[in-house]
């Protein structure tokens, strides 16, 4: 599903990555966990293809068997459209749009019929138990349903993994624990594959494996 080898990434002579190798199976749920500045965002940020590895020529990003270090930019968008959802820790939701609406926008961007998307989209809101909410604009909605939006907005395209950071870094407890046991759920339901950046230890903890990083590279691979 992904495979690293010697992943590393510069800024100006700062070294953040120092040469990471990772494998990660299909719909394995992985935690990546380690002190602020170790690493964990940058590498899920080259993992999503929102960033490249200095060392292109020497490295290797696998990718549901698709090598994408060789993808131009625009090769590149497609494959980050259908193939990586993402979660952040703030929702990053539109908030002149309905809460369907934010959903679709990346089946919309991939040219799917609007009412094959809404009705995938209408799908995903139940399932995260926002059948209520379809019209309901962002700010209608509290932290933990605006995150659950976002779940939905991840999953339209049918990705093959999701990456998330820190994704109830901004929930309260309550809300985190329903966001935590929605990924397995959504694992079980439609086979996706996680990898999450996290300082929350029971999220980490309840993942099939923890990766932990020190210094640009992960210890205990």
């Amino acid at each position: 599903m992904i495979s690293a080898k010697n992943l590393q990434k510069f800024y100006g002579n700062l070294q953040v990555l120092k040469g990471v190798d990772l494998h990660i199976d299909k719909g394995e749920i992985v935690s990546v966990v380690g002190a602020s500045g170790a690493g964990k965002t940058t590498l899920l940020q080259i993992l999503g293809t929102l960033d490249h590895q200095s060392n292109t020529k020497e490295s290797e990003l696998m990718i549901n068997e698709v090598e994408v270090t060789q993808l131009n930019d625009k090769e590149l968008a497609v494959f980050r459209n259908e193939h990586i959802g993402f979660i952040f820790q703030f929702h990053q939701l539109l908030p002149e749009f309905t809460a369907l609406e934010n959903v679709c926008i990346p089946a919309f961007i991939k040219r799917t019929d609007p009412k094959d998307a809404e009705k995938k989209g209408m799908e995903l809101l139940n399932f995260l138990g926002l059948k209520e909410r379809y019209h309901h604009k962002p700010s209608e909605l509290s932290g933990g349903e605006q995150q659950r939006v976002a779940v939905a907005r991840a999953l339209i395209n049918n990705p093959s993994v999701i990456l998330a950071d820190e994704p109830s870094g901004n929930l309260d407890s309550e809300s985190a624990d329903i966001l935590h046991k929605l990924f397995f759920q959504l694992r079980e339901e439609y086979g996706q594959t996680f990898v999450i950046v996290t300082h929350n230890e029971e999220l980490a903890d309840m993942a099939d494996r923890k990766l932990t990083m020190v210094d640009g590279l992960i210890v205990n691979a």
